[in-house]
């Protein structure tokens, strides 16, 4: 579709400048193209290199994660460790120990176990489980899951006996299965939600529809950028960090777009030909969506410092996903908007010359009631969001593996039975690597260590023996963790792994980044604010305020997670997390508001009137933006991975907290509150007020 040139009669021709700066979209366009031509292949290869095994949300320097490594190396590489269960509720009969023993013989016979399984029979006698190991898929994802899945189709239950294949190959099996399977239900979803909230917003048939096909655009380009990413400097991808990424790259995204759009449509009522409009618009919101896209960023980025794999590569990728949103929305999308001309915006076509309606908006009416009594509105909001930040004292326990799936996989209710007819004994080993030399004499400590049951030499080689440990104590109950404790202060230059030790491993060491990172992210947003804001006191606010939202939300997940969504657990690495994406989200907010008041008063308006009418002029696009922002998080809450949901409800409340209170109440009447002080030391802040008189009423309805 050609460019409108929207010329009045009479009108000169347009120049040849005129007619390059006509051209520039068609090139854009072109280089778009060719760039999906080049980076198409490598995005679909992004699935290839997804990996979700335990290694890889691990801590990089845990004692767990040094097992897990260690064992990759040894004859067969890495075991698939699988619990094969056999139950019957009143009681098993000889039938069905004698199917049990068959079974596992077929499987014995059909794989290359490095035991041979022995049947332990619960105390009631309703239950025998089989523990079986294999060499045989090594680090191979796809040979695991189909070792798991022979397992599972050589026993089977019936008539009343019912057969379950559990245990950590197991469960990792079932993880990547549902990890797998999120791709499609989340960008489908995801892009049904977005739909929606962009047709309700611009109440037009076609304009919806070309931020939509950028922000897919974007997603293609942030995969290829991930996948060179990985294949440079080996960054890990999971499940989570790239359903996150295309998350951000929506949400985000259309973010950007709703700010570029509301600024070019008030343009074109002052310019007659788009691509003049469109360059206005640039001209007007470009740096702050720059600006705040490269906080976000440089958020995002500070996860580098994480020990968390998981945490740690999720930052670059979450990154990637933000900036490419902003490098489509700021080139492709004015783009398609200026070759599409005004007509895009049918049925609601903004005319040249003409002046938007004059309407008390109700941001306006929040404004004011903000400038009238900003003081006692900051105390009101602050004590709300305290009152809510206690909710946190009921957040629900560590997420335990067993609740780590909303819907429960064959692994998990493995685990259950197993949990139920063996209350006091453990149904999955500590795996211990130990040197070679010392094999014996860490087997005999092992076995005289408090809260061990036995304890069996293993596989050797590579100048290391598996060691394979039982405890007395149930799976992640207090005794195991503690006999876990006593066997690494007891095993000098051993590692202690396996699946319990892990988790121990993931929550300290969650706690452990958690207090790195926080003071690192609000120390880098600080930085970036003062030197965009040229202020000390803006940059302050903000963050503070971005921070109250954070222990807000959290106080509402603590209230709610397990009552009204029936989560039993908290994921560890959900503090951090939460807090990175809501204080650079919230942030970027913040700067669309703060960047339209500076505006406001560099054009020589009074504080209070600037603050008021950034609140008439943004109020509308930030609420749109953070909706949208909110509904793409909140697709989070449909997946069938519990700390996935507990993200996506955090986030998604987080950004409604941000939007319609701390953003349009609080920092507004901080604004107010503090007037030019707002912009101390800088020039404005400097600045006397021509007119300290305050007009709040008539900013609001202007």
């Amino acid at each position: 579709m050609r460019a409108e040139t929207e010329m009045s009669v009479g009108r000169p021709q347009p120049d040849r400048g005129s007619r390059l700066r006509q051209a520039v979209p068609w090139v854009i366009v072109a280089f778009w193209v060719a760039l999906m031509a080049v980076v198409g292949p490598f995005a679909g290869s992004l699935g290839d290199v997804q990996r979700d095994r335990a290694v890889d949300y691990l801590p990089a320097g845990a004692d767990s994660t040094q097992v897990a490594k260690i064992q990759d190396t040894l004859p067969g590489g890495e075991s698939t460790d699988l619990v094969l269960v056999y139950h019957r509720d009143g009681g098993l009969t000889a039938a069905d120990r004698a199917t049990a023993g068959e079974q596992t013989t077929a499987v014995a016979r059909d794989h290359t176990l490095t035991a041979t399984p022995r049947g332990i029979p619960s105390e009631d006698g309703t239950t025998l489980m089989f523990p079986v190991s294999s060499t045989e898929p090594g680090q191979d994802e796809e040979a695991r899951a189909a070792f798991v899945d022979a397992v599972r189709g050589t026993t089977e239950g019936g008539g009343g006996l019912s057969v379950e294949v559990g245990g950590p190959g197991a469960l990792m099996t079932d993880a990547q299965e549902v990890y797998g399977s999120l791709d499609g239900p989340l960008l489908y979803t995801t892009v049904a939600v977005v739909a929606i909230l962009l047709i309700v917003i611009y109440r037009s048939p076609f304009l919806w529809l070309v931020p939509l096909i950028v922000a897919g655009i974007a997603d293609v380009l942030s995969m290829a950028v991930v996948y060179g990413l990985n294949q440079g400097f080996d960054i890990t991808v999971s499940g989570q960090s790239s359903g996150v990424m295309t998350i951000l790259v929506f949400g985000a995204g259309t973010d950007y777009a709703l700010l570029l759009v509301a600024r070019y449509r008030e343009e074109l009522g002052r310019r007659a030909r788009p691509h003049d409009a469109m360059a206005a618009a640039l001209r007007g919101c470009g740096p702050a969506v720059v600006a705040s896209s490269g906080t976000v960023a440089a958020g995002l980025l500070c996860l580098l410092a994480a020990d968390l794999n998981s945490s740690r590569g999720m930052g670059p990728i979450a990154a990637v996903g933000v900036l490419c949103a902003l490098f489509a929305m700021m080139t492709l999308l004015p783009a398609i908007l200026v070759l599409l001309g005004r007509r895009v915006f049918w049925p609601l076509v903004p005319a040249y010359g003409s002046t938007p309606k004059q309407r008390r908006s109700l941001f306006a009416a929040m404004g004011s009631s903000a400038g009238r009594r900003p003081i006692a509105v900051l105390v009101s909001g602050g004590v709300l969001l305290g009152a809510l930040a206690l909710g946190v004292f009921s957040m629900p326990g560590d997420l335990k593996q067993e609740d780590s799936f909303t819907s429960k996989p064959e692994s998990i209710t493995a685990m259950e039975t197993l949990s139920a007819a063996y209350p006091e004994r453990s149904t999955q080993p500590i795996t211990v690597i130990t040197p070679t030399g010392r094999a014996d004499d860490t087997l005999a400590t092992a076995r005289t260590t408090d809260g061990v049951a036995a304890a069996e030499r293993g596989r050797s080689g590579a100048g290391w023996t598996e060691l394979s440990v039982t405890a007395q104590d149930p799976p992640e109950s207090a005794g195991e963790q503690a006999t876990i404790t006593a066997l690494r202060s007891a095993l000098e230059g051993s590692h202690v792994g396996g699946p319990s030790a892990q988790q121990m491993d993931l929550e300290k060491t969650s706690a452990r980044d958690l207090k790195l990172v926080v003071p690192l992210v609000i120390l880098s947003v600080l930085l970036i604010l003062v030197v965009l804001l040229r202020s000390l006191v803006a940059p302050l606010l903000l963050v503070v305020a971005v921070v109250a939202v954070w222990g807000a939300s959290l106080g509402i997940a603590g209230l709610l997670f397990e009552p009204l969504l029936g989560l039993e657990g908290t994921d560890p690495g959900l503090p951090l997390l939460s807090f990175v994406f809501l204080v650079a989200l919230g942030v970027d907010y913040g700067i669309f508001l703060l960047h339209r008041m500076r505006e406001e008063c560099l054009s020589g308006a009074e504080p209070t009137a600037a603050a008021l009418t950034a609140l008439r002029t943004t109020g509308g696009v930030i609420a749109s933006a953070g909706l949208v922002l909110a509904a793409t998080f909140g697709v989070l809450t449909s997946m069938p991975m519990t700390a996935l949901v507990e993200m996506g409800f955090v986030i998604a409340v987080g950004v409604l907290l941000d939007t319609f209170l701390v953003r349009t109440y609080l920092v507004t009447s901080a604004s107010v509150a503090l007037g030019r002080r707002v912009w101390w030391p800088g020039a404005l802040g400097r600045r006397p007020a021509a007119d300290s008189a305050r007009t709040p009423e008539l900013t609001a309805t202007r």
